[in-house]
């Protein structure tokens, strides 16, 4: 257990849209939702869990950006290239852009099958097929 991740805790902007966004993806990737209270939702995965809480609306006059100081992205592994492939086709029924389209799905280099798209306060998120 030493040095495994214990928590990831995210402040978000409108809780209600990260919930529906990251409910679906998280347990397609096997986590079940864990805690649940009116400013917060967390999933967990084994001994890890992922923690979403509303930010204070006093907070929120700055957004996020991946490029400032701070976290730039969140990277999942997925089960396979299929799994990846039909992550890409729930993103786009979702309306979900997707992230570097004209490399997809070799963005991250020509042995580096994934996906990549942001969520709701423009995380981007990146899902890795197994090399």
């Amino acid at each position: 257990m030493r040095g495994l991740i214990h928590h990831i805790e995210i402040y978000v902007s409108n809780l209600r849209q990260s919930q529906e966004f990251w409910g679906w993806l998280l347990e397609d990737l096997g986590y079940d939702s864990y805690q649940k209270w009116d400013k917060g939702q967390s999933w967990k995965l084994d001994q890890s869990y992922i923690v979403f809480v509303q930010a204070e609306d006093k907070f929120l006059d700055i957004c996020y950006h991946r490029r400032r100081v701070g976290l730039n992205h969140i990277a999942f592994h997925a089960t396979s290239k299929e799994h990846v492939d039909t992550l890409t086709e729930q993103l786009k029924e979702k309306q979900i852009p997707i992230l570097y389209q004209d490399r997809h799905p070799f963005a991250g280099g020509p042995n580096h099958y994934a996906i990549y798209f942001e969520d709701p306060d423009r995380i981007k998120v990146e899902i890795v097929a197994p090399s």
